[in-house]
Formats: C-alpha cells, sequence, structure tokens
C-alpha cells in the first residue's frame, strides 16, 4: 500500500478490463475519490505497467485475452506483494472466484456492483481488507473450511467440475464459449496437442463425447 493510501488519501487505482465502455464506465463512477493511473485492455500490458507504476489497487476483469486474470496476478505478485487485487467480473461461477482467490486476489465483486459499492470495496481492499460480493462469500469460506479438511481446494458445490484440474477448467470454458484448439493454445501460451489432450481429458472425467455436449454442461453451469 502506498503512503497515500496507508494515510488516507486517494487510493491509486488500475484499472484492467476488455471492454473499453466499461472501463470508462468504472472510472465515471468512481469519480475523483480515486486516482486512476493506469488501463490495460490484455494481459501482458497489464503485467508490465502495473509493475511499472505499483498501484494500490488493481481492478482486475477476470476473464482477458492472453490468458486471464490468473495469468496478471501470476506476473505482479512474486515481485509486488503489496499491490491489492479486486476481481471485478460479470460472472459469479465458483471456479472463476475460487481461482482468482488462490492466485492472490484480495477480494471478488461482481459488475452489477453499484457505484457507490464499488468505491467502497476499492478502500477497503487498499486498507488491506478482502472483500466479496454477499453471495459469493459463502461458497469462497465453504471451498476454504473443505481445503483445511482435505488437503485440496474444492468448489464445494459441484463434484464433476471439482475433479477436473485448474488448466482443465480454463481449458473447458473456452472450447465451450467456441474457441478453435489453435486458439486456446494462443491464449494460453500452449501447444495445440496438449488442448487437445485436455480435452480429451475432460470429456472423459465428464463422461461426454462431443464438444456440443461439453458446451451444454458448461452452459447448463453458468461457466460460459
Amino acid at each position: 500500500m502506498s503512503d497515500s493510501a496507508a494515510g488516507g488519501g486517494r487510493p491509486r487505482i488500475f484499472l484492467v478490463e476488455d471492454h473499453t465502455v466499461f472501463r470508462a464506465g468504472v472510472r465515471a463512477e468512481l469519480g475523483d475519490a480515486v486516482e486512476v493511473i493506469g488501463e490495460a485492455d490484455e494481459v501482458a500490458a497489464a503485467i508490465e505497467l502495473i509493475n511499472e507504476r505499483l498501484p494500490d489497487v488493481v481492478l482486475l476483469d477476470v476473464h482477458l485475452p492472453g490468458g486471464g486474470g490468473q495469468a496478471v496476478l501470476r506476473g505482479v505478485l512474486p515481485h509486488h506483494p503489496e499491490v491489492q487485487f479486486l476481481a471485478l467480473s460479470v460472472s459469479d461461477a465458483p471456479e472463476d472466484v475460487i481461482a482468482v482467490i488462490r492466485a492472490g486476489a484480495r477480494g471478488y465483486i461482481t459488475k452489477t456492483i453499484s457505484g457507490g459499492e464499488l468505491l467502497q470495496a476499492v478502500y477497503r481492499v487498499a486498507a488491506g481488507d478482502a472483500v466479496f460480493s454477499p453471495r459469493l462469500a459463502g461458497f469462497v469460506l465453504d471451498a476454504f473450511s473443505q481445503m483445511t479438511m482435505t488437503g485440496t481446494l474444492s468448489t464445494g458445490l459441484d463434484p464433476e467440475l471439482d475433479q477436473l484440474s485448474p488448466r482443465e477448467r480454463e481449458v473447458l470454458r473456452f472450447i465451450a464459449r467456441g474457441y478453435t484448439y489453435k486458439e486456446v493454445a494462443r491464449d494460453l501460451t500452449i501447444a495445440t496437442k496438449t488442448v487437445e489432450s485436455h480435452v480429451s481429458s475432460v470429456l472423459r472425467k465428464l463422461q461426454l463425447s462431443t464438444r456440443h455436449e461439453l458446451t451444454r454442461w458448461a452452459t447448463d453451469r453458468r461457466l460460459v
């Protein structure tokens, strides 16, 4: 945390969001109550600029081109653990929330949040608090409670989903959204053959036969 935030001044904020209109809306909602010191719309630029400018709080979209919000967390926190991340997403899917919290985010709120609630969340995260939208807090606590008993972190809500590895879940979401194997490989920086292997593993574990069935399965669970 910077001296300004620690001393009660305006938090220095960095926005990571690939939708320009939504990004502008967030800036307008936050207004002069914070100092926005930068923006990025994809992973590589976000990592570079955040490491350079060291904001107090990063408002982080979970689903980004080039590896997602988790990739940004992995690219910043090992070097600058003092930077606080607040995930802001349209998704309230348990595996999205758990994944970014495991990666180091201090909170997770959905994009239905009001401007006042968003500002309050930013200030709380800048002060070192953890912040979650009310509906999300329950299953985050459940998941971490289960981790203390089993040694592994589960969503606690879907046994079928829990049997997939984090990478398999990432691939599953891309495939369910209609991405080709080559597009998934590009965005996750892995080989196309690796993507094919992950998809085969997912289909086997979920006892599905086709990509169409996989998409329907993911859609039914609001993973897309």
